[in-house]
């Protein structure tokens, strides 16, 4: 039904879908996964009760980002996406959208969002540059490093110290703990939507954490996850996060084996459904969140 909402945009401009494909609004995975630790941040930092303007601003602002990170990723790729699977159909590859039209469209979100921002505070503004410079960076790694999924976490988790800045006017040093656990999640889970391109990447000489971590990958995502739910108990700890948060973590837990197990084939399909199924860790983290100050008050 998303969908078929999202395509019924092509009455207004014939283009408008293949807009849609290049920002991946009708995949809105990244976006959730994008969510959900800046409104854990935005919650903390509220003490339960952020104010509806910045939690307006940060929902459109994770929107607005992650679908330049899109327009930008996919301009970086242009010249490999063909030839994976997966990304063969993108509108860049295939001609609908030209090279210089995405990057039109990143500039212009980009510009949009720090419309946003300058709504905030003077610090936020600045933690907004470090945060639109390792998203412009992060599709350009692959090529030179196996550790893009580490560049796709500290931008990923440059929302969380923004919207701490935003709602409090500082970020305190127990949001690094937040910051880490939320870079080492990332890098857990995009490793699972590496692993899905791994025997492409491998052939067209893409590198990826899936690629480094080899036959691994599935114990070592297992301890990143592991560690990310380390480190938010300290975090429930500095900020008096009771059972509600735990329960919450518990949950997170539940999905990262659930993950583990599903996995063991270490197929593509398997792979890819692990990565979207992160979606729900975030969120059971969230609730427990929301569940702290809502009910343990």
């Amino acid at each position: 039904m998303y969908t078929q909402l999202l395509k019924s945009f092509n009455r207004l401009h014939p283009r408008a879908w293949d807009f849609i494909q290049l920002l991946r609004l009708e995949r809105p995975i990244g976006i959730y996964l994008l969510m959900w630790p800046t409104l854990w941040a935005l919650w903390i930092a509220g003490d339960g009760t952020p104010s509806v303007k910045n939690v307006v601003i940060f929902v459109l602002g994770v929107i607005l980002m992650r679908s330049a990170g899109c327009a930008i990723n996919d301009f970086a790729d242009r010249g490999i996406d063909g030839d994976v699977s997966r990304t063969k159909g993108r509108p860049i590859v295939t001609g609908r959208i030209k090279a210089k039209e995405a990057l039109i469209t990143f500039a212009v979100l980009v510009g949009i969002s720090f419309c946003l921002v300058l709504q905030t505070n003077i610090q936020t503004i600045y933690w907004a540059f470090l945060a639109v410079g390792l998203a412009a960076l992060y599709p350009f790694t692959k090529r030179y490093t196996y550790y893009p999924q580490v560049a796709l976490g500290a931008a990923y988790s440059c929302s969380i110290l923004l919207a701490f800045s935003a709602e409090k006017g500082s970020v305190p040093h127990e949001v690094w703990l937040i910051y880490i656990a939320n870079l080492l999640w990332t890098i857990a889970y995009d490793t699972y939507y590496a692993m899905s391109d791994r025997e492409d990447d491998l052939k067209i000489g893409v590198k990826s954490t899936a690629v480094l971590f080899g036959d691994a990958d599935r114990f070592i995502i297992l301890t990143l996850q592991a560690s990310a739910l380390f480190c938010l108990l300290l975090t429930g700890s500095k900020f008096e996060l009771g059972g509600y948060f735990h329960l919450g973590l518990l949950g997170a837990a539940a999905c990262f084996v659930w993950e583990f197990i599903h996995t063991r084939k270490r197929d593509a399909e398997s792979s890819l459904r692990a990565f979207l199924h992160n979606h729900w860790a975030g969120f059971c983290i969230f609730l427990g969140i929301v569940a702290h100050y809502g009910f343990a008050a």
